[in-house]
C-alpha cells in the first residue's frame, strides 16, 4: 500500500515549499539555515515514512512482486527497518532543534500530529490504510498539520512567538492535501474498493474540486490573485489525469501510470501555488492574508 521512493522529493519538497512561501507572504522574512535544517528533515522523516511502509508490506505480502520494494532491492526487512527508524528519529531532531530555535510549539505540535498520522497509516497495529482510512490521513497530514507546522516554524521569531494563522496557509494547505491525497489514491488505483469505474469518477470529481475549490478561495480572497492565475494554468494536467483514468481504469497494466501524472499535476500545482505567494510578496499586492486564529 506504499508510495514509491520517486515521490519522496515531491511530497517533502511541495509541502515544504508552499509553508515557507506563505510565511515569506506574511512575514518577508527567510532564514537560511532555519530553511535548509527543515527541509533536510523533512526528506528524512518522509523517507522512514516509505521505507518503513515497504517494511510492513513485506510482513503481509502486497510487496511480494513489487520490484521497487526497498525490501526486495536490499534484501534484509531488519535492515530497512532499522535505517527507517534511525531516519526518523534524526528528521524528528531537526524539527525540534528548528522549533526550538523559532520559540513555537505549535508547529512541533502539528507535525507530531502528521507524524502520528503516518504511524497508523501504515504501522501495526493499525495499519488503516487496509481499513480505507489512507487518503484522509494523508490529506490531515500533509495539508493542514505539515504545510501550517513549517508557515509556523519558518515565519517565526523569538520576538514574533505569536505567528498568526491565515485563511492563506489554511487555504493553501488544503490545496496542497488533496494533491497528494490523489497521488495516494491513483497509486493503489486497481485495490480500490468502489472498483475502476467508480474509482475513475472519484478522480474526476477529486479534480473538478481542487479548482472549483481554487476559484472559490480566490473569490474570498483568501489567496492572492496571482496564486489563482498561476494555479489555473496548470490545469491541462488536471485534465490529463482525468482523462486517462477514464481510459484506462480497466486496463491494469496502463492505469499504474496515473499515479506518475498525479506527481506531475501535485508537483506544478504546488511550484504554482508558491510562485504565486512569492509574487504576491515581491509585488506588494493589496493582498493582506486574513486571520483565522491567534
Amino acid at each position: 500500500m506504499g508510495v514509491s521512493m520517486a515521490y519522496v522529493r515531491s511530497f517533502a519538497g511541495i509541502v515544504f515549499q508552499v509553508g515557507s512561501a506563505a510565511a515569506y507572504l506574511q512575514t518577508g522574512m527567510f532564514s537560511a539555515r532555519r530553511y535548509f535544517v527543515l527541509l533536510i528533515s523533512s526528506v528524512l522523516i518522509i523517507t522512514w515514512l516509505n521505507l518503513s511502509n515497504d517494511v510492513y508490506d513485506f510482513d503481509t505480502g502486497a510487496d511480494k512482486n513489487k520490484t521497487e520494494s526497498v525490501v526486495n532491492l536490499v534484501g534484509s526487512r531488519t535492515g530497512t527497518l532499522v535505517a527507517a527508524y534511525l531516519l526518523l528519529v534524526l528528521g524528528f531532531v531537526g524539527l525540534t532543534w528548528a522549533s526550538v530555535e523559532a520559540g513555537n510549539l505549535r508547529a512541533i505540535m502539528l507535525l507530531t500530529c502528521a507524524v502520528i498520522c503516518g504511524y497508523i497509516y501504515q504501522c501495526p497495529p493499525f495499519r488503516l490504510s487496509y481499513q480505507g482510512l489512507g487518503e484522509p490521513l494523508c490529506f490531515a497530514a500533509f495539508g493542514p498539520f505539515a504545510t501550517t507546522a513549517f508557515y509556523l516554524l519558518l515565519g517565526s521569531t523569538r520576538e514574533n512567538l505569536c505567528l498568526s494563522i491565515t485563511a492563506t496557509v489554511l487555504s493553501a494547505s488544503l490545496l496542497v492535501g488533496l494533491t497528494t491525497s490523489l497521488i495516494l489514491f491513483c497509486s493503489h488505483f486497481h485495490q480500490v474498493r468502489l472498483g475502476t469505474e467508480r474509482g475513475s469518477v472519484v478522480v474526476k470529481w477529486a479534480v473538478m474540486t481542487l479548482y472549483s475549490l481554487l476559484f472559490a478561495i480566490g473569490l474570498s480572497r483568501a489567496l492572492p490573485l496571482s496564486c489563482i492565475f498561476l494555479c489555473a494554468m496548470t490545469s491541462p494536467i488536471g485534465k490529463l489525469v482525468v482523462s486517462y483514468v477514464e481510459e484506462n481504469h480497466k486496463d491494469k497494466g496502463k492505469i499504474f501510470m496515473a499515479k506518475y501524472y498525479c506527481v506531475r499535476l501535485h508537483a506544478l500545482f504546488g511550484a504554482a501555488l508558491v510562485a504565486g505567494l512569492i509574487t504576491a510578496r515581491i509585488l506588494v499586492t493589496k493582498h493582506i492574508p486574513k486571520l483565522v486564529f491567534q
